[in-house]
C-alpha cells in the first residue's frame, strides 16, 4: 500500500505494535528511542531506497519501545506481516531478497554498535558521512548529533575541524 507522509508524522510510536515493513519511495525518516529524562537517540535514517520498520515489535507483535517518525515529506510503500509471510512462502525470489536486505541491516547494526564504544566521535561522523552521504546536507545537525551520541555544538565543532583540514 503506498502511503504519502507528512513531515513529523509518525509511522511508528512508542507503544504501538509495528503492522507494516515500510520502504521509502522518497523522502526519509528516522527510528528513535527517548530515555527517562526525554532525550531522543536516533537509531537509524531511512532515505530513497531503503527500508525501514522495528523488526522486533513486528514479528513478535509486542509493543514498540521506538518512534519512526518522517522528517520530510515522504512517500512510503508498506507491506503487513501476513502479506510478508505470504510471499516468503509462495515466492522464493521474494523470501531471498527479503532475507538479503535483514542481513545487510543486521550488519549495519552490529557496526553501529561496535563502532558506538570503540570509535572517537570524528570516527563516528566520517563513518556516518560514508554511510549516509546523501543525508549528511539534509539533515539538520541536532538529527545527525543525537544519532552520533554528542551535542550539536560538539558536531559543530567536529565539522569545523573536518573542514579546516
Amino acid at each position: 500500500m503506498e502511503r504519502k507522509i507528512k513531515r513529523r508524522q509518525f509511522l511508528l510510536q512508542e507503544g504501538d505494535v509495528c503492522k507494516y515493513f515500510t520502504y521509502v519511495q522518497s523522502g526519509c525518516f528516522k527510528m528513535y528511542g527517548v530515555d527517562d529524562k526525554g532525550v531522543e537517540h536516533n537509531l537509524v535514517f531511512a532515505a530513497e531506497d531503503d527500508w525501514i520498520s522495528d523488526i522486533g515489535s513486528l514479528h513478535k507483535e509486542l509493543p514498540s519501545k521506538l518512534f519512526i517518525e518522517a522528517i520530510e515529506p515522504s512517500i512510503v510503500l508498506q507491506i503487513s506481516k501476513g502479506d510478508l509471510w505470504y510471499l516468503y512462502s509462495n515466492h522464493p525470489k521474494f523470501d531471498r531478497n527479503f532475507r538479503v536486505i535483514m542481513e545487510d541491516k543486521y550488519i549495519e547494526l552490529q557496526n553501529r554498535l561496535l563502532q558506538a564504544f570503540s570509535s572517537t566521535a570524528l570516527d563516528r561522523y566520517d563513518r556516518f558521512i560514508t554511510q549516509y552521504p546523501h543525508l549528511a546536507n539534509r539533515l539538520p545537525n541536532t538529527q545527525i548529533a543525537s544519532y552520533l551520541g554528542v551535542t550539536p555544538e560538539f558536531l559543530s565543532k567536529i565539522k569545523n575541524d573536518r573542514f579546516k583540514k
